[in-house]
């Protein structure tokens, strides 16, 4: 389906306006005329909410009654030259365990579709992290490989909040963004060096209606923060600073195959198995040859033995 006109940036104010176009120009001038931006996440966490955000546009349907998005959707919007996708998807997340089958059928619906932008949505406000938030991190990155860590960023939703215990917002935003990628280190099975020379950027994000405004009109965070400029800054950093865009295609769907597993340490065994048992073995033999006596008949033929046959 042919991307329709993006009318939705023309329902930002001026200002925000002025900076999608800007941002938009620093990724033509790169030779990147198409961009598609992957949401993926727990269940209720705001991800449809952040499509709605990011197009200016309700396209996906949000509801206090429905977890977001059942089937991925993809929403094409085109604007001088320039094409944004953008791909809502169900929570992967059913009775406390990753849903496999979600994840199964977010994978078919990406067949021949390329990833340029991983956005890992969760809430600001959920103060707790646990196992299960690794368990998520591990199956996104079992599905598409490491790299897609190279092109993601994590969102957290939510963030028009007032922080518990007296802590400063900024500080309570920097503990809870720690804690969040700890676990996505831990998940994706990416080394502490290497996820510190590439880090993972978050982007706080208010979708409702009681989000604060400036005096232009343009959304803004408690610490006055443009975040829907922010958060298309980073997407565009992402793109032009990251690894490369990952490709769907049959392969990755299917994952390895199980009959190529520990091929590769097929010689190392039969190495060891020569030098450690083979050669003892042979050693054994020859040491048991060596020792042992030689029998009469031997001895007869010989003619060391007595005669006495």
């Amino acid at each position: 389906m042919a991307p329709i006109e993006w009318a939705g940036i023309q329902q930002f104010p001026p200002a925000t306006q002025h900076t999608l176009h800007e941002l938009l120009g620093q990724l033509k001038e790169k030779d990147v005329g198409t961009l598609t931006i992957l949401v993926m996440g727990k269940g209720g966490v705001g991800k449809s909410s952040t499509v709605n955000s990011i197009l200016g546009e309700r396209v996906a349907t949000v509801s206090a009654f429905q977890s977001e998005a059942r089937n991925p959707v993809m929403f094409s919007r085109s604007r001088l030259g320039f094409t944004l996708n953008v791909i809502d998807t169900p929570g992967i997340v059913e009775g406390g365990y990753v849903n496999e089958q979600a994840l199964e059928i977010i994978k078919r619906f990406l067949l021949g579709k390329t990833i340029d932008v991983l956005l890992y949505v969760d809430r600001l406000d959920a103060y707790r992290v646990d196992n299960l938030d690794r368990q998520v991190i591990r199956a996104i990155t079992d599905t598409f490989g490491k790299g897609i860590w190279q092109r993601g960023s994590v969102v957290l939703t939510h963030a028009q909040l007032s922080p518990p215990d007296g802590l400063n917002y900024d500080d309570f935003v920097a503990k809870r963004s720690e804690a969040l990628l700890k676990y996505v280190r831990l998940g994706s099975g990416i080394r502490k060096q290497e996820f510190q020379e590439h880090s993972i950027p978050v982007v706080l994000v208010e979708n409702s209606g009681r989000c604060k405004t400036n005096d232009g009109g343009e959304k803004i965070l408690p610490n006055g923060t443009v975040w829907i400029s922010n958060l298309m800054q980073i997407i565009t950093e992402v793109v032009l600073n990251g690894g490369k865009s990952i490709t769907v295609d049959q392969k990755l769907i299917d994952g390895p195959n199980p009959n190529n597993r520990g091929k590769f340490y097929i010689p190392l065994i039969i190495a060891f198995q020569y030098f450690f048992v083979v050669k003892r073995i042979q050693r054994a033999i020859r040491s048991d040859i060596a020792s042992e006596s030689s029998p009469l008949w031997e001895l007869r033929d010989m003619g060391l033995a007595d005669g006495k046959f």
